[in-house]
C-alpha cells in the first residue's frame, strides 16, 4: 500500500511502501567553493558537504549522509560534482531540487537528484575526471576569487610540451602532498593541455584518479617551465624523483575548478 505524506515548505511529497528499502540516489551540482574549507566535512570549518548534509536532511525529515565522488580543497570549486545518499522512499526529484535550490545558499546550486542502482557509488565508480586551472593574464575585479591572477608572459608552447611527458608516466608522487595517506601514487592522465582563452589561459587535465594537490603543483611546476626557470627535460626528471621537494610551487586554489565526473553508466562522457 502507498501513501502520500502531508507536504511541508521544507518536505518533498513522496511515496512510501510498507517495505522500507533504502534507494540510492545520485546528486549531480556545482558550487562556488570561496566560502567553503573544501568538500569534506569539517568540525569547526564550513565544508560543501556540511551544508549538503543539513539541507538533504531537513528538507527530507530524516538524517542524510551525503558521500561525494571526491574532496576538493579549500576554495576549490566544482561546476560539475557528483554526490550520493540512500533514502526509503521514492522522492519527487523535480520538486526536491526545486526545494533545495530555495533552501541552500546561492554558491551551491543543485542540477539533479535521481535515482541509480544500489551498488551505484559516485567515488568508486568515476572512471575520469577532469579539472580546469584558470589564469587570468590581465586583472580583472570581476574574477578575483574565480582564477589566478599573473601577468607574466609565459611559454606555452614550452608548456604543452612538458604536458605531453605526463602521458609517460603513472607515478606522480613529486606533485602529491606530503604525509598522504594512500596505497599508490599512481595515475592514469588521459589529457593534459594548455589553451589561450582570450585573455585567459586554462590548463585541462583528465585522469582515472588525481592526489592530493596534485594539480595544482603540476600547474605551479608548469608555471615555471613556461617562465623559462626549468627546462621541458628539467619537468621530466622532476617527474621521475618521486620527491616533491624538487616540484614547483602549488598555484592558489581559487583558479582550480572539477569540472567533469565520468559514469560508464550515466553514458555521460558527452555531458
Amino acid at each position: 500500500m502507498y501513501f502520500k505524506l502531508r507536504p511541508t515548505y521544507y518536505s518533498t511529497i513522496a511515496l512510501v511502501s510498507k517495505e522500507k528499502v533504502p534507494l540510492r540516489y545520485f546528486i549531480k551540482l556545482a558550487y562556488n567553493g570561496t566560502a567553503y574549507h573544501g568538500w569534506q566535512y569539517q568540525p569547526n570549518a564550513s565544508s560543501v558537504q556540511e551544508v549538503l548534509n543539513k539541507a538533504f536532511s531537513v528538507l527530507l525529515n530524516t538524517d542524510i549522509s551525503i558521500m561525494g565522488a571526491g574532496r576538493t580543497d579549500t576554495g576549490v570549486h566544482a561546476s560539475q560534482m557528483y554526490a550520493h545518499f540512500d533514502f526509503e522512499k521514492n522522492i519527487d526529484n523535480k520538486q526536491l531540487v526545486h526545494k533545495l535550490n530555495s533552501y541552500l545558499p546561492k554558491d551551491i546550486v543543485i542540477h539533479e537528484v535521481f535515482q541509480v542502482a544500489d551498488e551505484a557509488h559516485t567515488r568508486f565508480d568515476a572512471t575520469k575526471r577532469t579539472y580546469e586551472y584558470h589564469i587570468n593574464r590581465f586583472k580583472d575585479p570581476f574574477s578575483q576569487e574565480l582564477s589566478w591572477y599573473f601577468h607574466l608572459d609565459l611559454d606555452l608552447e614550452a608548456m604543452n610540451e612538458a604536458s605531453q611527458l605526463l602521458f609517460h608516466h603513472t607515478n606522480f608522487q613529486s606533485f602529491s602532498k606530503v604525509n598522504t595517506d594512500v596505497n599508490t601514487f599512481d595515475c592514469t592522465i588521459y589529457e593534459a593541455n594548455w589553451k589561450q582563452e582570450n585573455d585567459k589561459v586554462v590548463f585541462t587535465i583528465s585522469a582515472n584518479r588525481f592526489l592530493r594537490n596534485m594539480v595544482r603543483s603540476i600547474v605551479g611546476t608548469l608555471v615555471n617551465v613556461g617562465l623559462k626557470k626549468i627546462t621541458v627535460a628539467d619537468f621530466n626528471t622532476i617527474i621521475e624523483s618521486k620527491n616533491r621537494d624538487k616540484a614547483g610551487f602549488s598555484v592558489p586554489a581559487h583558479g582550480l575548478y572539477l569540472t567533469k565526473i565520468e559514469y560508464p553508466f550515466l553514458g555521460n562522457e558527452k555531458d
